[in-house]
């Protein structure tokens, strides 16, 4: 946790106040800001999360994580005064790798926050796992996906995707399979949230040359096999 830094963005002091107190226990260090354009700005930085609401003066936090996401693979958990379904999916289509909805406790978000953090640990280069998956090879502890020298911008949750498709290669797995599996049992989406992110992972599977395909099977779920095999 030594020298991880939080991104605060939302226009509410009451917010920067709790969520500060709270992962500055933990041992994080935390910078705020109260509009999109600043959150913007200050994601260029070098922090290791951005807590990104979705009603923001001057741009919208749906917005701010769309211009993020062009360039950056940077976790981010977004906030929400309605918590309505709606504003789930467009956050996580978005790219966003978790979700909270107000009013919210602390507590819950620094172990959000943990969880997603966790996944980018580094660790020693000589103790990786790796796992194959077509042309892309996954270090399960580094949580990288290599494409030859190449290292695919993924989300957190896109990697945890991509393995576990590379586990289950030339099977069926159903919405809830992937969403249980990716998600966790507890989380605060629906399957729809499971189209969402596989939407975005095609783009990428396509854009890096991959060599596997995937493929929705109606009623049933989603196939991933690998180019050319039978």
């Amino acid at each position: 946790m030594a020298n991880q830094r939080i991104l605060i963005c939302d226009d509410s002091p009451a917010v920067h106040e709790s969520l500060t107190a709270y992962l500055r226990i933990e041992g994080y260090e935390v910078d705020s800001v109260y509009d999109g354009k600043s959150a913007l700005s200050a994601a260029a930085g070098s922090y290791s999360l951005i807590v990104l609401d979705v009603m923001l003066p001057n741009m919208f936090g749906t917005d701010v994580c769309r211009e993020i996401r062009k360039t950056s693979g940077i976790p981010i958990l977004m906030l929400s005064a309605r918590g309505e379904e709606y504003d789930r999916i467009i956050g996580l289509e978005l790219g966003a790798d978790d979700y909270v909805a107000k009013p919210f406790s602390p507590r819950e978000v620094a172990a959000r926050i943990r969880n997603i953090l966790r996944r980018s640990e580094p660790v020693n280069a000589e103790s990786v796992e790796n796992s194959t998956l077509g042309n892309i090879v996954l270090e399960e502890k580094s949580f990288i996906a290599r494409i030859g020298g190449t290292v695919m911008e993924l989300t957190a949750r896109e990697f945890d995707m991509l393995m576990y498709f590379s586990r289950n290669k030339n099977l069926v797995l159903s919405r809830e399979q992937i969403l249980n599996k990716v998600w966790g049992t507890n989380a605060e989406v629906d399957a729809r949230a499971v189209d969402t992110c596989i939407k975005r992972l095609r783009k990428k599977i396509e854009q890096y040359k991959t060599g596997i395909t995937v493929t929705a099977l109606y009623g049933a779920g989603y196939k991933v096999e690998e180019d050319g095999s039978e």
